[in-house]
C-alpha cells in the first residue's frame, strides 16, 4: 500500500493514517492497526458500567425468587429431572401426583423406571447445581440457577458490547436494556431450559469475537515475518500467506457450542452459522492483510482446519455431557443395543449405538410435535410480541392470599418482553441490515447472524408447536442490534456539539421510557399480587390474555 503525496482532508476527519509507505506497510504494528484499528484500552468505566447493569439485573433477578413457590409451566419437567440427576444421575420417571408432594418439599417419591425425554442433560445439571447447593425442597434452590445465569448473561451482553462498538457507555447501555426486559427477567426467575441454552450461545459469541481480535493479532505477526531486507514480502510469501493454527479461544467457543447443543439441539444452527461467520472473518482478514489468493487461502488455511477443531471439540463436548447416562445401567434407552444387532453399525461400541436410537427418537419427538396449546404462537409474531405465553396466573377473591380489592386480585408470570425494546429492536434489525450490505459493516453482520441462527430455523416448522419464549436465544442479538443503531442516533466524538447532545438527549429519552415500561410490567413477570383491574391495563392486546 503506497503513499505518494497527501491530498489535503476536511478538518473534520482525522488524517488517513492506514495509508503507509511500502517499507513500513508490512510491519506488525502497521499490520495490526489495519486488522484490528486502533488500541483502545479498557479502563475503570469499561468493567464498571457492566457490572453495574448486572447488579441491577441480579437484584431484579433474586428478589422474591422463590415467588410463586411452586413448579410453573415447563418446570414441573426439568427442575423434576434435575432432581434426578442428584440422586442417579439420569431421568426417573415420577407418581401422577409428583407436583403435590415437590411443591410441598417433599420431592423423594421418585420411581424406580427410566424416564423417556427429548432434551440433552445440560440444562438440567445447571439446575440441579442450584438444587444442590439450596436443597431440592425450595422455589429458591432450583431457579438459583437459572437467575445466576441470567444475570451474568446481563454481564456478558454488556462486554460484548463494548468489544463489538468500543464504547464504555454502549456496553452499560446493553447491559441495562437486558437487565430490564421481561422477557430476559422471566427466564432468569422460572427453571426452563432456553436460558442455559442461550447462555452458551453468548458465551460461544463471544470467545468468536476474541478469536477475531486472536487470530488477527497472530496473522500480523506471521505475515510481518515473511518481509524481507526491503520490508516487503516477496510475492509468492504473500500468495496463500501463512497457516494459522493455534486459536484456543476459537476452541473454547467450541466448547461452548458443544455445551448449547447439550442443552437444547436447536443450537445446532448456531454451530453451522458461527462457524461459517469465524471463516469469513478469517477470509477477510487475510485480504486486509494483503494476501493475494485471499479467498482461496481462507477457504483452505482458515476454513478447513476450522472445521476439524471447531467440530470434533463441539462433538466431543456433547458426547461428554452425557456422562450420567454412559455411566448408568438402568437410564432410558441405556441397553438397546444389547438386543438390537448393529447389522452395518456392529462395529460402534453398544452404548454408542443405544444413544444413536435414543436421538433417533427424540428427533421424530420433536419433528413430529404438533399438539394444539393455548399459548402456541407463530414465529411471525416474536418480533412484535404477538402472543407471550403464561407461565402462571392465580386469580384470588377478597380476602384470598391477602387480596384487599373487592374486584379480585392476579398474581402473574408472563413471558412478557417489554415492549419499549422489543418493537425498536425489531427496527433496529432493517437499520443492521442496510449497514451490513450497504456500509459492509461486519459488526452488523455479526449481530445478525446470532438473530437468523436463532430465529430462522423455526419457519422450516409451520406444523410444529412453538412458543414465544423460544425467542430468549436470540435476545442478546436483539440487544445488540439496538444497541447499535443507539450508538448511531449518539453520533461520533467527530460531530458537532450540538448534534452530540441531540444524540445523547434521545437516547436518554428512550432509556428512561424503557425503565417506565419496565416498572409497569414488572408485577406481571414475578408473580407480584395486584388488582385484576391493574392486570389488565398491563394486557395491552386481546392476544397478550
Amino acid at each position: 500500500m503506497t503513499q505518494t503525496h497527501h491530498q489535503p482532508l476536511p478538518a473534520s476527519r482525522p488524517p488517513a493514517t492506514w495509508l503507509e509507505s511500502p517499507r513500513r506497510a508490512f510491519t506488525q504494528a502497521v499490520l495490526r492497526n489495519r486488522l484490528l484499528g486502533a488500541p483502545l484500552p479498557w479502563g475503570l468505566w469499561d468493567w464498571l458500567l457492566p457490572l453495574l447493569a448486572a447488579a441491577l439485573g441480579g437484584l431484579l433477578r433474586f428478589h422474591r425468587l422463590g415467588e410463586p413457590g411452586s413448579l410453573v409451566f415447563d418446570e414441573t419437567y426439568y427442575v423434576k429431572d434435575a432432581y434426578s440427576y442428584l440422586v442417579s444421575g439420569y431421568e426417573r420417571e415420577w407418581p401422577e401426583d409428583a407436583n403435590v408432594s415437590f411443591n410441598a418439599g417433599r420431592p423423594d417419591v421418585l420411581l424406580g423406571t427410566p424416564e423417556y425425554v427429548v432434551h440433552p442433560p445440560v440444562g438440567k445439571w445447571m439446575i440441579a447445581f442450584g438444587m444442590w447447593l439450596f436443597g431440592p425442597d425450595n422455589a429458591f434452590g432450583w431457579r438459583f440457577a437459572a437467575a445466576l445465569t441470567g444475570t451474568v448473561s446481563i454481564l456478558l451482553v454488556a462486554l460484548i458490547a463494548r468489544k463489538l462498538f468500543r464504547s464504555a457507555a454502549l456496553g452499560g447501555i446493553a447491559g441495562l436494556l437486558t437487565a430490564v426486559d421481561g422477557h430476559h427477567l422471566v427466564h432468569s426467575r422460572t427453571s426452563l431450559l432456553d436460558i442455559f441454552l442461550m447462555f452458551w450461545v453468548l458465551a460461544a459469541f463471544g470467545a468468536l469475537l476474541l478469536d477475531r481480535e486472536d487470530g488477527r493479532r497472530r496473522l500480523a505477526a506471521k505475515v510481518a515475518a515473511l518481509a524481507g531486507p526491503s520490508g516487503v514480502p516477496d510475492s509468492s510469501s504473500l500468495l496463500a500467506g501463512p497457516l494459522v493454527l493455534w486459536r484456543p479461544w476459537r476452541l473454547a467457543a467450541a466448547v461452548c457450542l458443544g455445551l448449547a447443543v447439550g442443552t437444547k439441539w436447536s443450537a445446532l444452527a448456531f454451530v453451522a452459522v458461527f462457524g461459517l461467520l469465524a471463516v469469513l472473518w478469517d477470509i477477510n482478514a487475510r485480504r486486509v492483510a494483503g494476501i493475494r489468493s485471499w479467498f482461496a487461502a481462507g477457504v483452505l488455511r482458515d476454513g478447513v482446519p476450522a472445521f476439524f477443531t471447531m467440530i470434533p471439540v463441539a462433538a466431543a463436548t456433547y458426547l461428554a455431557t452425557w456422562t450420567g447416562w454412559f455411566l448408568s445401567t438402568g437410564a432410558y434407552d441405556r441397553r438397546w443395543a444389547d438386543s438390537h444387532p448393529g447389522g452395518i453399525w456392529g462395529w460402534l461400541p453398544g452404548p454408542l449405538r443405544s444413544l444413536a436410537e435414543y436421538h433417533r427418537s427424540a428427533y421424530a419427538f420433536h419433528t413430529g410435535l404438533d399438539t394444539a396449546h393455548p399459548y402456541e404462537s407463530s414465529p411471525w409474531s416474536w418480533l412484535l410480541i404477538g402472543r407471550p405465553t403464561s407461565f402462571y396466573y392465580q386469580g384470588d377473591a377478597l380476602g384470598q392470599h391477602g387480596c384487599t380489592d373487592r374486584s379480585g386480585c392476579s398474581a402473574a408470570v408472563t413471558v412478557l418482553g417489554n415492549p419499549v425494546i422489543w418493537w425498536a429492536a425489531a427496527l433496529a434489525l432493517l437499520v443492521l441490515v442496510f449497514s451490513w450490505i450497504g456500509q459492509r459493516d461486519w459488526r452488523a453482520g455479526a449481530v445478525l447472524s446470532g438473530v437468523a441462527a436463532g430465529y430462522l430455523p423455526w419457519f422450516l416448522y409451520p406444523d410444529r408447536t412453538m412458543f414465544y419464549f423460544y425467542a430468549i436465544v436470540f435476545e442478546p442479538f436483539l440487544i445488540l442490534a439496538l444497541t447499535y443503531v443507539l450508538g448511531q442516533v449518539i453520533g461520533r466524538s467527530t460531530d458537532p456539539p450540538w448534534r452530540r447532545r441531540q444524540g445523547i438527549l434521545a437516547v436518554g429519552l428512550f432509556l428512561a421510557l424503557a425503565l417506565a415500561a419496565a416498572a409497569f410490567f414488572l408485577p406481571v413477570w414475578t408473580a407480584e399480587q395486584i388488582p385484576y383491574e391493574h392486570w389488565r391495563w398491563r394486557m395491552w392486546m386481546p392476544s397478550w390474555i
